[in-house]
């Protein structure tokens, strides 16, 4: 199986070329869309999203994840294997954390392969995807063909915090999700914003409609939502706002 993970969005050609790269070279795999709208030209916040989609996935498969500001320019594209876990991307941090928060251990690859077309603005369509595919075929045996071993060189990322307290997402509800996982067994938290301070609930229909709480996501993150409410709107919310979650005092 493929999934794809890119900020390019459902309009347009872009995802479409890309699937359509990817079964070119892997006939007959399932392509799932994991994200298209992963925040745009935001590898550090959407290294967080990634880390957070792919942790409940199946053990064995392959994804594409493609947020790349700097296509074109000399970061390297590369492989990363957690387990038999495969992704495939640019090397400006995306995969960070999910090497970082993987159990398995990690290796990596720069990846040497070019195509025989290599468009200079598009490295999703005509080299991720590729790769991505001929992984998904045959595994390991086509690294060989692909890329070489390399070690990870982390200086621009590993002061990267391994939980971030920032809003990473914002879904067409206007919750915000944050880059940060909640805590085990915590129920006691509070968010607070630069204007705000808010406690958490279970769910939204916990608090009374038009209220702000924070709650633990179907993806293990801590999320700021109003029931029946945008939270981003009604917050001042964006992507990159920058918030606290502590454990309440006494609890």
């Amino acid at each position: 199986m493929i999934f794809t993970f890119t900020d390019f969005g459902t309009d347009g050609p872009y995802m479409g070329q890309m699937r359509a790269a990817l079964l070119v070279d892997a006939p007959g795999t399932d392509v799932v869309d994991l994200m298209a709208d992963a925040p745009a030209f935001n590898p550090r916040a959407a290294a967080y999203l990634l880390a957070a989609v792919t942790e409940s996935l199946p053990p064995e498969f392959v994804c594409a994840a493609v947020v790349d500001p700097g296509v074109g320019s000399r970061r390297r594209p590369i492989i990363l294997r957690c387990g038999e876990r495969w992704f495939v991307g640019p090397d400006n941090g995306l995969l960070e954390i999910v090497a970082r928060r993987s159990d398995e251990p990690s290796a990596w690859w720069e990846i040497t392969w070019l195509p025989e077309r290599l468009s200079k603005s598009f490295h999703g369509r005509d080299l991720f995807a590729p790769v991505a595919a001929r992984l998904a075929k045959d595994g390991e045996r086509a690294l060989e063909q692909l890329a070489c071993r390399v070690e990870p060189d982390l200086r621009d990322y590993n002061h990267w915090p391994d939980d971030l307290e920032e809003v990473i997402y914002i879904d067409g509800y206007g919750n915000c999700m944050l880059g940060c996982r909640w805590p085990s067994n915590e129920e006691h938290l509070e968010v607070v914003t630069d204007s705000l301070r808010f406690g958490a609930a279970t769910t939204f229909s916990d608090v009374p409609e038009g209220q702000a709480f924070c709650y633990e996501n179907a993806m293990g993150l801590v999320e700021i939502a109003v029931n029946q409410g945008n939270a981003a709107t009604q917050m001042g919310l964006e992507i990159g706002t920058q918030v606290a979650v502590r454990k309440l005092s006494g609890k």
